[in-house]
């Protein structure tokens, strides 16, 4: 286990508490974010035609993913509430998979980074997919959830050395 010095949320004495950011500078921040959702033939099939009874599942989940970004700090107990500049999430169907990939960019200019963000808009996204096509059948599997780069910040910019297989998108932002 990590020690305690090199863990932000965790005090001297085990405990939990939110990180101090108050001496960090601001500086432009960005994140890219991957999650995938499995839906299987006849829910891909469907939301490929636009034939699902809940209506466009690929706006709205879109439009939830922006939502979630912006309700990180309600929903992650030691997330900061960070003031967002930009929120960017796509959805693309992947016929191969027979899936839904969602990609999520995050952008800030502030003390504090905004990877969180990016992956809470992911997994809103990729739930509403779930919500919206869990009539159609309920054998759904989302993963592959995952941060894909950042920039900006006392860390600096990093890229996942985890490579991209042919189905999975290479963030075009980051």
């Amino acid at each position: 286990m990590a020690d305690s010095s090199t863990l932000t949320p965790v005090d001297r004495s085990g405990g939990v508490r939110m990180a101090d950011v108050s001496e960090q500078s601001d500086s432009p921040r960005t994140a890219v974010a991957f999650g995938r959702v499995h839906l299987g033939e006849e829910a891909f099939r469907r939301v490929r035609d636009h034939d699902v009874s809940k209506g466009d599942v690929l706006t709205t989940a879109q439009i939830a993913g922006i939502m979630g970004a912006k309700q990180t700090d309600k929903l992650i107990p030691l997330c900061h509430d960070v003031t967002i500049n930009g929120v960017e999430v796509d959805l693309t169907l992947s016929e191969e998979a027979q899936a839904i990939d969602v990609r999520a960019f995050t952008k800030s200019f502030g003390v504090t980074g905004v990877e969180m963000e990016a992956l809470t808009a992911v997994s809103v996204a990729a739930l509403t997919v779930y919500d919206m096509c869990k009539s159609v059948t309920k054998d759904i599997r989302i993963g592959d959830v995952h941060l894909r780069a950042k920039t900006g910040g006392q860390s600096g910019n990093w890229k996942s050395e985890v490579p991209a297989d042919e189905s999975t998108p290479t963030p075009s932002k980051n």
